[in-house]
């Protein structure tokens, strides 16, 4: 096997082992051939990506040297200077908050949304204790309706429905097309007028979604879904960077470790 090749192989299995960007899970609605097409889909498109990148794998001439195979950060400092605003639940002055990076095409992100995020909503954004914000960071190299999906959810936020157009995108998400955000702002009874108009404008909310993929590399983000997590201030949050659809037991854990503690 070429070098490039075993690289290729090695890049593929770290994304899978870390539930990031590219990967597919288990779903309860998805039939096994479903789950199965999806991930051949997603790992065919990560091997045009690399090779677009470096060149036809098993070609002619030296190999190059051997980069080192991406693992995921996890639990490294985090600073955000910015104010921390933006669509978000809970309380707005929690103890703590948590911001996640998505994309709204990516399988792991519907991973976690079903999962993880379901018990964290219970246990800590119901109860006061978290403050929950999400940030937009769509891959369009390999997933096409990331970006509608974004300027969609914004468009229904206009509505007040930002939160159930997010839901209902991500439990749908392996099956998007243009015509699935119309129907999704249908069954929300949306005002289809005003939906339709922003959502045909590609230019609505281009600067908005920019910014929050800026504030992603600030905080050394490039996989979803990826969070920070850390305690709640008015302004700068210093926290740590947590990657992947990682069970609830791991968020649990960390979010005790950083609550405030008391007398």
């Amino acid at each position: 096997m070429a070098v490039r090749a075993k690289r290729l192989v090695k890049f593929a299995a770290a994304i899978l082992a870390l539930g990031v960007a590219w990967t597919t899970p288990a779903g309860a609605q998805q039939s096994l051939q479903q789950q199965n097409e999806q991930i051949l889909n997603e790992l065919k498109a990560i091997r045009q990506l690399l090779e677009r990148l470096a060149g036809p794998i098993g070609g002619g001439g030296a190999a190059p040297p051997t980069a080192p195979i991406p693992t995921a950060p996890v639990n490294d400092n985090v600073r955000l200077d910015a104010p921390i605003t933006g669509m978000m639940i809970g309380k707005p002055d929690a103890p703590l908050t948590m911001i996640e990076y998505t994309d709204l095409q990516c399988p792991f992100c519907r991973q976690f949304h079903i999962t993880a995020y379901e018990q964290i909503k219970k246990e800590w954004i119901d109860t006061g204790k978290l403050r929950y914000l999400t940030r937009d960071l769509p891959i369009e190299s390999i997933h096409p309706q990331a970006m509608p999906a974004a300027r969609a959810t914004r468009c229904a936020g206009e509505q007040g429905k930002f939160w159930e157009m997010r839901h209902s995108i991500l439990l749908n998400n392996a099956r998007l097309t243009n015509d699935a955000f119309g129907t999704f702002a249908t069954d929300l009874k949306l005002n289809m007028g005003a939906f339709g108009k922003c959502y045909a404008d590609p230019t609505r909310f281009q600067a908005e979604i920019a910014k929050d993929m800026a504030e992603a590399a600030t905080a050394g983000i490039s996989a979803t879904p990826s969070f920070v997590i850390g305690r709640t201030t008015a302004g700068a949050m210093d926290g740590v960077r947590f990657i992947g659809a990682q069970p609830y037991a791991a968020f649990d854990a960390k979010l005790k470790e950083l609550s405030p503690k008391t007398p």
